[in-house]
């Protein structure tokens, strides 16, 4: 670290960052898990759960912006790929 204060500043901000991160993260594997077991009408929830926690995790900087679209991207690809199944 550069400084103290910049030491500082980052374990808040990875105090603050964290559980976004993880609430997203584990949003998403449910939601990978539930479209891989073919049950569509709690899948579909599960993506939009996930998409939710994704934009919130973009709009608080805890992940960039088009990380979020890009996970976001491939959750829906894969759910329209398995309901077209």
């Amino acid at each position: 670290m550069p400084s103290a204060k910049s030491g500082r500043v980052a374990e808040r901000r990875r105090q603050r960052n964290g559980p976004l991160r993880s609430r997203a993260r584990t949003f998403i594997n449910k939601a990978r898990e539930l479209v891989e077991s073919d049950d569509s009408n709690a899948a579909e929830k599960a993506v939009r759960e996930a998409v939710l926690a994704l934009d919130r995790a973009a709009q608080k900087g805890a992940i960039h912006k088009k990380n979020a679209s890009r996970r976001k991207s491939r959750l829906m690809r894969l759910l329209n790929a398995s309901a077209s199944k």
